[in-house]
């Protein structure tokens, strides 16, 4: 009778590389879900907002809402409470995501982020050159800064499309570069688009953050425990002038990335969990144990990145997507060349950004190439990286008073993000069959 040897587990390199890969294919699904709803969301906001139904499309945005304890009302339209406050939890997701790729990620090791970090500042630096060489005038000048973002739902969402025939490295590169994008962006809209600060309103966030790190000293796992410091920074950095939906960056930094020592016993934990986290399996010791034994930042942006993706980001490009084409002038103020700027910026300002960057960094020998990664697949992270949508319609709010402007460089974004998924998506095919055809020859030899 044959013996056969037991099965050996895979060396602990291998077993971290599948899970690593395992949860990105789960992230790459989760993002084309996010990205297709967002292309709902748009187009829905666009048809309405010219349709014969359109006053009511705008009506429903400038709707007050009230909001607050008794009779302390915080009155605001509900676009407010979209952009202003809902996109915090978007910008929490996205500290967050850039916390863990420094602490564990592409971020971690400075040779590694090398390539990455080129290939996003190329990103910015040239297509925000573009755009100016083209809007001269003073009053398009300052939005600049429109046609340097890439929304991550958009650009993976497209990725995940081509299948898997794109290499692994091709896609984890794609996501350290919008991550390092998202850091760019967020830099930007707080020092370009903040306005004049109100320092009275700094006291009022750093004692907003001063709760959040006594609550993390105490040992504190609750996320709703976090929810009165974090309103409290919020309310800050509204005070200050600054964007409040930065409040969202800076909690997200703060996550820790290790485990938290709890001050509760088991049974105290396992009712906490399965109150906060309906249907994830938290019903046993068991899983309650292994869900707390991971990091409160692993742990939150699970919880959270499906609302984001399939309710705040959705809802954001239903509020802001509304360009009502028939009233937009082009010869008025120059908007004409405001579209043209933001469009021709992300189609052809980030790919040429990206490649040339990257190009110049390799040939200088700072880094190399990954595996698996041709210069044909950079060509598609460039194209990817020129679908702006969500952070580009944000910037373009910060950066346009004008009505007639700034419809203008919402519809630049929507063609220009646009294009670059269409080209992305045709040059993915292409790049997708290629390798396909290498591999078939290599399996013939």
């Amino acid at each position: 009778m044959n013996r056969h040897p037991p099965q050996q587990d895979p060396p602990s390199a291998r077993r971290l590389d599948e899970r690593a890969f395992a949860r990105l294919e789960r992230l790459l699904h989760r993002e084309a879900v996010s990205g297709v709803m967002l292309l709902v969301a748009a187009a829905i906001a666009l048809i309405w907002a010219n349709s014969p139904l359109a006053y009511g499309y705008h009506a429903l945005w400038h709707t007050p809402f009230s909001i607050g304890p008794g009779g302390i009302l915080f009155s605001q339209p509900l676009h407010f409470w979209i952009n202003d406050a809902l996109m915090t939890v978007f910008f929490l997701v996205v500290g967050m995501e850039v916390r863990r790729e420094i602490h564990e990620g592409a971020l971690a090791h400075p040779r590694q982020a090398a390539l990455p970090v080129a290939a996003a500042m190329g990103g910015v630096v040239v297509p925000a050159l573009i755009y100016l060489g083209i809007n001269p005038d003073p009053a398009r000048q300052y939005g600049w800064a429109v046609p340097t973002a890439t929304d991550i739902a958009f650009a993976v969402g497209v990725l995940a499309l081509l299948g898997r025939a794109i290499p692994g490295t091709v896609r984890v590169l794609l996501l350290a570069l919008v991550v390092i994008d998202d850091i760019i962006a967020v830099l930007i809209i707080a020092c370009c688009y903040s306005g004049g600060l109100d320092p009275g309103g700094f006291a009022v966030a750093g004692a907003g953050i001063l709760m959040v790190l006594g609550l993390q000293r105490m040992g504190s796992g609750s996320a709703w425990a976090y929810v009165a410091p974090g309103t409290i920074l919020w309310g800050g950095l509204l005070m200050t002038g600054a964007h409040p939906a930065l409040a969202g960056v800076v909690l997200g930094f703060m996550t820790p990335v290790r485990p938290l020592r709890m001050r509760e016993g088991r049974l105290e934990m396992m009712a906490r969990i399965a109150h906060e986290l309906p249907g994830h399996g938290a019903g046993t010791a068991q899983d309650a144990t292994r869900w707390e034994s991971l990091p409160p930042v692993v742990r939150v942006q699970r919880a959270l990145r499906p609302w984001v993706a399939c309710g705040v980001m959705p809802l954001f490009a239903l509020a802001n997507a509304g360009v009502s084409l028939g009233g937009i002038d082009p010869s008025a103020g120059g908007a004409g060349w405001a579209t043209a700027g933001v469009a021709l910026a992300l189609v052809a300002g980030k790919p040429l950004g990206v490649i040339g960057a990257s190009w110049l960094v390799v040939r200088m020998g700072w880094c190399r190439l990954p595996p698996g990664v041709s210069w044909s697949g950079m060509v598609l992270v460039g194209l990817l990286a020129g679908i702006g949508f969500t952070m580009s319609i944000f910037i373009a709010m910060l950066a346009f008073d004008d009505a007639n402007l700034l419809g203008a460089a919402k519809l630049g974004v929507l063609m220009g993000s646009l294009a670059a998924a269409l080209l992305g998506l045709g040059w993915g095919m292409v790049y997708a069959r290629r390798l396909r055809s290498e591999a078939a020859r290599g399996a013939a030899a």
